[in-house]
């Protein structure tokens, strides 16, 4: 019977159809039945193998397969048919079990991690609904929280005024910031272009992120054109360093224009000095940057804001909650201090079909002009959610406790035979050396750093192979390989136990012909 009016419902469909070039335009192009069945046990799979599991230690990072292998288990080839519902929730099943689980306790291996909950529902439900974030009228929510978000952010740093847009990663809003003082100190380059300008230079550290060098490059300044300052030994920028290039600069011929400073570097976690900075900019006329990227977070904490001591003078800063705040990739924000309508007259192209004057609505909203994109995601939802629910207090013991685990982790290995701090850090980067009893004995020279420089990949394979644990390593400054922890996950019961565990049991074994 049944089947007999399923029948009888396709053939009345077809009676009824409206077709245009073969087409049927009068009946459902998906079955939203089987849709919502698929979502509603897709999410199943998601909680049970991921927000679940996210603080079980006993669980692996990271499932490790080789690029073939894995490229045979995941059967990537598209069909020209579609694969059944059973076999798309295999699918998603062995793209979890084979991807890194960044919200695991021993996930160490950027400066992101864990997994917030709020943040993670706002996220689902940007997804479902699919915004884009450029007018009021087509994202009236998005817009309005971006706009409160920015404005919380800005008082964090010390302005009374300023503007803003969230951005695709800090690499963006620094190259934002480059376009952004160019513009300011060439207006017409925006019209003319590069052709009437003087050599144009830039200053940054030596341990600034590799995104102003592409920033330049992408920019058509050039990378020869970014001057990079000493650092001293702990990272940080020296001013007077950054004077005598400012004036090598202007020997040169040169038009200096900006000055990009680092609060929170990516290996060493150093905070530039802000403040006599500043002074230089404002001695030079030089647009100050701030790329706090990874450290503009410790503005929300009363404890450790001073890091970032000079900060309100900056013009631009660049901030991402997605790090030590766990906002969830991707949520960056540009800040600027100049409340003109810089940005917009920097970037606007005044489409026409988009950003009509004669709405029928107030179209200071339609924030869209001042991107450099037209899509746009609504990342500030997701902080503002997570903002809402914890509370500035909340942010902040999230900031207060991640430093104070740093520091727990840095006590640990002073007392572990075996390991050697590189420096006393100032930020939740806890950089050190683990040296194997192979070479422990070992007299310090060329031949015994030759052969620790070795250790940090060895090691790192094998925990990654096991799954145990995944940490970072890189050589800095002239100094050979050495693992960098970023302890900030609140999934992480077990930081302290780290050190003397998951790098002694795999590092042991000698490594000193490795």
């Amino acid at each position: 019977m049944e089947a007999s009016t399923c029948k009888q419902d396709v053939l009345q469909r077809k009676k009824n159809a409206v077709l245009v070039d073969g087409v049927i335009l009068n009946g459902p192009i998906t079955d939203s039945k089987a849709g919502e069945k698929f979502v509603e046990e897709a999410c199943k799979i998601i909680m049970e193998e991921i927000i679940q599991k996210a603080d079980d230690v006993t669980e692996k990072v990271c499932e490790w397969r080789d690029p073939e292998t894995l490229k045979k288990i995941l059967d990537l080839e598209m069909r020209d048919t579609g694969e059944s519902h059973q076999k798309l929730l295999q699918l998603c099943q062995d793209v979890i079990q084979y991807s890194v689980k960044t919200n695991h306790p021993r996930f160490f291996n950027q400066l992101y991690a864990g997994i917030d909950y709020y943040s993670l529902v706002a996220r689902f439900i940007t997804e479902a609904l699919n915004p884009s974030v450029y007018t009021y009228e087509v994202s009236p929510v998005f817009l309005l929280v971006e706009e409160a978000v920015i404005k919380k952010m800005i008082e964090f740093i010390g302005w009374e005024e300023g503007d803003g847009i969230f951005n695709p990663g800090g690499s963006v809003s620094n190259m934002y910031a480059m376009n952004l003082a160019r513009y300011k100190f060439c207006p017409e380059i925006k019209e003319k272009g590069l052709s009437g300008l003087p050599r144009l230079v830039l200053f940054t550290s030596e341990e600034c992120h590799y995104s102003m060098k592409k920033a330049a490059s992408f920019l058509g300044i050039g990378t020869e054109n970014v001057y990079f300052v000493k650092t001293d030994e702990r990272g940080k920028m020296i001013p007077e360093e950054l004077e005598k290039q400012v004036q090598r600069a202007r020997k040169e011929g040169s038009a200096p224009f900006l000055v990009c400073a680092t609060a929170g570097t990516t290996v060493l976690g150093a905070f530039d000095p802000l403040d006599k900075i500043a002074d230089i900019c404002e001695k030079y006329d030089l647009w100050l940057h701030v790329d706090a990227s990874w450290g503009g977070s410790a503005l929300i904490s009363r404890k450790h804001r001073r890091l970032l001591r000079g900060i309100q003078r900056a013009d631009s800063v660049a901030w991402n909650p997605h790090k030590m705040l766990l906002a969830g990739i991707q949520c960056c924000a540009l800040l600027v201090k100049d409340n003109s309508g810089l940005l917009k007259k920097c970037y606007s192209a005044k489409a026409a079909y988009l950003f009509q004057q004669d709405k029928f609505y107030d179209v200071s909203y339609d924030t869209g002009d001042k991107s450099i994109q037209c899509s746009r995601r609504p990342d500030a939802f997701k902080f503002w959610l997570m903002w809402k629910a914890l509370g500035t207090t909340g942010l902040e013991e999230r900031v207060n406790r991640a430093l104070a685990l740093a520091r727990y982790l840095v006590e640990e290995i002073k007392k572990r035979e075996g390991f050697q701090l590189l420096l006393e850090p100032e930020y939740a980067n806890v950089c050190f050396w683990y040296i194997p009893p192979s070479l422990r004995k070992m007299e310090d020279g060329p031949e015994f750093w030759q052969k620790l420089h070795r250790v940090a990949p060895v090691v790192k394979e094998r925990m990654m192979k096991k799954g145990s644990m995944m940490l970072g390593y890189q050589p800095n400054q002239g100094k050979v390989n050495f693992f960098r922890q970023v302890v900030i996950s609140p999934q992480d019961p077990t930081s302290r136990d780290i050190p003397t565990s998951h790098l002694q049991d795999d590092g042991m074994e000698s490594l000193a012909g490795s």
